[in-house]
């Protein structure tokens, strides 16, 4: 039972490139926040997870205010799961050029490639994201720093995924129906990978979700909640689908999770509510059901409690703004 795997089809991914880039040292460019480019995708709705892939030469990436710089070599790949504004580069310090008019041109006239720079040093880059539902997609992306930097040429999955999107990349504008669908699936798989890679690496002691599923008990109860949420679960049936006690399950669970298995339930409960009632016209009384509340009331209290509205204000307020409150807020944004 793969719980990431369970979470990542819920939380919908699509991926896509939006350009592939060819910039000579010196060189700076500026990537809008998650917000943003959500505007530019019309995707407000949506969280957008921005990623590069260095194909060749070497670069810097760094958080918009920050001063630390991340050093990239060809092979790395370097993910903004938080959608923050940053900047990559090479060479000495030069004015950014914003990539939001690239963006623009590149969904207006599909043209894919990019040039600029000093006329120095050549580095190439693919630059892409990833959209996914804005709720329950918090439920991994909490785990993750503002930047995951990981090689992917040290192995030959890696290495066929680089050699796929490049090729893809490559072909797009001349490939006619469907290359951009396969663009889309490869940054997908590039993105599931990575995260994939990042969990292997994690220090034995580390906690949170992304700890969790490795570890096999926790991840086995995390897969069981996940496949069936709507299911009366209790503490004793969770404990005898993982083989532990439930006293020792409920441990794993707070050192890895800070919650006891029901409280998380509860909450990855009322996230899918928040999505079934941004993405369809389901009664409260149908969405109180399929996330696993038998009363009605009830579930209207602990929606309100986790969002600060009552479900059919929640409802009209996202659907008004394309923006909805997370789980445990007071207010929605």
């Amino acid at each position: 039972m793969d719980v990431l795997s369970e979470v990542l089809q819920a939380v919908k991914l699509d991926g896509a490139v939006f350009f592939h880039g060819e910039f000579s040292a010196p060189w700076c460019m500026r990537e809008p926040d998650a917000d943003t480019m959500a505007s530019y995708l019309s995707a407000d709705s949506k969280h957008v997870i921005i990623f590069h892939l260095l194909t060749e030469g070497r670069g810097h990436a760094r958080l918009e205010g920050e001063t630390r710089l991340l050093s990239l070599v060809a092979g790395d790949l370097v993910i903004f799961p938080h959608g923050e504004a940053h900047l990559m580069g090479n060479g000495p310090p030069v004015p950014p050029v914003d990539s939001a008019a690239q963006l623009q041109q590149v969904l207006a006239e599909g043209h894919m490639l990019t040039r600029y720079g000093g006329g120095g040093e050549m580095t190439k880059l693919i630059c892409g994201y990833l959209t996914c539902e804005r709720h329950l997609s918090q439920v991994f992306l909490a785990g993750l720093p503002p930047i995951v930097k990981l090689h992917i040429r040290d192995e030959p999955s890696g290495r066929w995924l680089e050699d796929s999107l490049r090729y893809s990349v490559g072909q797009a504008e001349a490939a006619g129906p469907g290359g951009k669908a396969v663009i889309a699936k490869l940054s997908e798989v590039l993105f599931v990978e990575a995260l994939r890679r990042y969990v292997s690496q994690l220090p034995p002691a580390q906690s949170g979700w992304l700890a969790g599923v490795r570890d096999p008990e926790v991840g086995k109860a995390l897969a069981c909640l996940h496949r069936d949420p709507a299911r009366p679960w209790t503490i004793a049936m969770l404990a005898d689908e993982v083989g532990l006690s439930r006293s020792v399950l409920a441990e794993r669970f707070r050192h890895y999770l800070s919650d006891t298995p029901i409280g998380y339930l509860t909450r990855w409960r009322l996230q899918l509510a928040a999505q079934l009632f941004a993405s369809t016209s389901k009664s409260v009384a149908e969405v109180a059901g399929e996330v696993g509340y038998e009363s009605e009331p009830s579930f209207n209290r602990a929606f309100k409690r986790a969002f600060g509205l009552p479900p059919a204000r929640f409802r009209s307020h996202s659907r008004g703004t394309g923006k909805t409150a997370v789980c445990g807020g007071k207010k929605a944004t």
